[in-house]
């Protein structure tokens, strides 16, 4: 995060969570009718825009970190479909822009005053566009969308999956690199971009013929909105927002040729991918009269892990917005998939590229949201006096399942798991049974959210300590995991 011209660094032996601030590297001068210097010497505010899936907010910081000014608002949602669940990208470009100006104007100043610009993102929610024209092909399709669930169980349910499998298997054996032992428990979800993109390419004509063309730009919500304010002349995304689509190799630090040619994605498609804090040009002056130097991008999860400052390894978060993230520091380690841990790439500044290991239930505040929709309650506020008025949920239980199931299973150890993987997969493959001792989650796509346990004596404050006891299960199972 930038403050001004300076940045926040951590310290080799400074205590955890210390911050001290060093100078960023010399930028060069602004482009001919830029901000004059006398402005851009006032220039001492810094914007925060955080796309969420409930919420889209800007803040305008001080010197001071201190927030002067912020607007909100409500992320509109599309539900064309049973399961599918998307964003109008005009709507959202404007949600966009005014929030920055409400802000801007909330703090009582100018936007010359504003010396940079930082985006986070909701993850996995993605769009393509038309190279030449800027036009999109259709609406976003967000990470709680479930159209490729068939797409998805097919694929896991699949011989070339299954081989995958049996053959990193052998070749971890052979080499003992854990980009294999992750491979050899590869599965696939409809968080995933890969499956939805590979959905898009079979069902929309126009985007497959344009990709085949070499005329199709592909990106998540932060590629997008930065096409965007620069006028098209910016196209690229970060590392971190790129690991959390699932069809980014972090072991090798690029897009997977492999996941690709499976799914038969051209890797034309993909956009450049740059540091967290790389310099990603300037918002056009025609949008908000100056240019805005755009200073980072990255991932809203792992933006959370930066901003906690989770910096040492072994550090965790834990934020419950609309789904629960579980969140380790896992340093320059890059984590191996099991126990229902996925890695990523937390950020990469500079030469310094940290990794997490994470893990998700996709449910957490969106049922709060529907319980409110349906009158449950009038307030959030009021939730917490409902559920202790009773003393239990009277044995009524709640599946927060609105975006399938993630269901964690117990893990063996590292070394016994090296022993019975490759057995596991072969009884698998010669339809075997054995007693599952599987290092991934089982995910369900299908899964529907629902009440269990009603009785005629089940009252509204029985539902909601359901609703809120169903959530902090998600969270014992993560932290006993």
């Amino acid at each position: 995060m930038a403050w001004g011209r300076r940045r926040a660094v951590v310290r080799p032996g400074e205590p955890s969570g210390s911050v001290s601030a060093s100078p960023r590297p010399a930028q060069p001068p602004p482009p001919c009718g830029g901000m004059p210097r006398a402005a851009a010497a006032a220039a001492a505010y810094v914007l925060g825009v955080d796309v969420g899936s409930l919420t889209l907010r800007c803040h305008v910081y001080d010197k001071t970190a201190a927030v002067r000014g912020a607007s909100s608002k409500k992320v509109e949602t599309l539900h064309p479909h049973l399961g599918w669940v998307e964003l109008d990208p005009e709507v959202l470009w404007t949600q966009v822009t005014d929030v920055i100006k409400e802000a801007v104007q909330a703090a009582g100043l100018q936007m010359n005053q504003i010396a940079g610009l930082g985006i986070s993102t909701q993850r996995g929610t993605f769009i393509t566009w038309n190279k030449k024209t800027g036009k999109p092909f259709h609406n976003f399709i967000s990470w709680q969308d479930q159209r490729a669930a068939e797409l998805v169980n097919s694929w896991n349910r699949s011989l070339i999956l299954k081989a995958i499998h049996v053959i990193s298997t052998m070749i971890y054996f052979l080499t003992w690199s854990d980009r294999y032992l992750a491979a050899s428990s590869l599965t696939f979800t409809t968080q995933h971009v890969s499956l939805r993109l590979s959905w898009v390419l079979q069902n929309i004509s126009e985007v497959q013929e344009a990709a085949n063309e070499n005329n199709c730009c592909f990106g998540t919500i932060d590629t997008w909105l930065l096409y965007k304010l620069t006028k098209g002349s910016v196209y690229a995304t970060d590392y971190s927002n790129a690991s959390s689509t699932g069809v980014f190799e972090p072991f090798q630090m690029c897009w997977s040729s492999v996941l690709s040619k499976l799914f038969s994605i051209p890797m034309s498609i993909y956009p450049p991918v740059e540091d967290t804090n790389h310099s990603f040009g300037s918002v056009d002056a025609e949008i908000f009269g100056v240019p805005i130097p755009i200073m980072a991008l990255v991932a809203d999860q792992q933006a959370a892990m930066f901003g906690e400052c989770c910096f040492h390894a072994g550090d965790v978060k834990l934020t419950m917005g609309t789904g629960i993230f579980w969140d380790v520091n896992t340093g320059n380690h890059l984590h191996t998939p099991r126990a229902g841990l996925y890695p990523l790439v937390g950020w990469k500044i500079g030469k310094e590229v940290v990794f997490l290991a994470e893990g998700n239930a996709s449910d957490a505040g969106s049922p709060i949201k529907w319980a409110n929709e349906l009158d449950l309650f009038t307030s959030v506020d009021e939730t917490s006096r409902m559920a202790r008025s009773v003393v239990d949920s009277e044995g009524v239980c709640f599946v927060p399942s609105f975006s399938g199931l993630q269901v964690l299973v117990p893990c063996p150890s590292r070394w016994y798991l090296r022993a019975s993987v490759i057995s596991e997969h072969l009884k698998t493959l010669m339809n075997v049974s054995s007693k599952k001792t599987c290092e991934v989650p089982v995910n369900d796509p299908y899964a529907c959210a629902s009440f269990m346990g009603l009785k005629p004596s089940t009252t509204r404050n029985h539902l909601i300590r359901a609703i809120l006891e169903s959530i902090a299960f998600r969270v014992t199972v993560f932290v006993n995991n």
